[in-house]
């Protein structure tokens, strides 16, 4: 049950919450909007947003976006490998940041939809955390979706926060656009920020 006097942090699985709102909406994804609604008015303690950086460095204005919505930033260079395939892995560093925040809130909101994150759920819960999950239901995994204490579905409860990339504002259509590439219920109340040290 949510409780206006709870302590939240969200964890943004970053380049997840971006490709399902790309392929499966043509769209981007409003982060705070949508971390503002996961949150729904409770005292919000830490977000972070867990990003991969490049060598060319063009996903810069989409990280000075992001903390300017007082949202930080976990960064990690993108690894390239000699067969060409790229990797920024952050599950564990995302894992690791869940454990630690866990006896300083009261609830934990993971925006994603990976099904690897189903043993972090049900050890979280296990500490006595409410465990949350803010994705696409069309991109998330089935049993990330039952074992999880609440899902907040960002194609149908959040369509507010997704972005046309054509007109700027909130889809009302699926569009089909292209975008440039870059690696709890929702509550009228205002979110209250309150930062902790771990």
């Amino acid at each position: 049950m949510i409780s206006f006097d709870q302590r939240v942090a969200v964890l943004i699985d970053t380049q997840n919450m971006y490709h399902s709102a790309k392929h499966i909406h043509g769209a981007r994804l409003a982060f705070e909007k949508a971390v503002d609604a996961v949150a729904g008015g409770r005292q919000l303690v830490r977000v972070f947003a867990y990003v991969a950086k490049s060598k060319t460095g063009e996903e810069q204005a989409f990280f000075e976006a992001l903390q300017s919505a007082g949202i930080e930033l976990r960064v990690k260079d993108v690894q390239e490998f000699s067969s060409g395939e790229k990797k920024a892995d952050w599950d564990v560093g995302m894992a690791v940041d869940a454990v630690r925040l866990a006896e300083k809130v009261d609830a934990i909101v993971l925006m994603t939809g990976d099904g690897d994150f189903v043993p972090l759920v049900q050890y979280l819960q296990g500490k006595g955390v409410l465990v949350e999950v803010a994705a696409f239901a069309e991109s998330t995994n089935a049993q990330l979706k039952v074992v999880c204490d609440s899902f907040f579905d960002l194609s149908t409860e959040g369509r507010a926060f997704l972005i046309s990339p054509k007109h700027g504002h909130a889809v009302k259509e699926l569009p089909e656009a292209k975008l440039p590439h870059l690696p709890g219920k929702g509550r009228d109340s205002k979110t209250r920020r309150v930062k902790v040290t771990f």
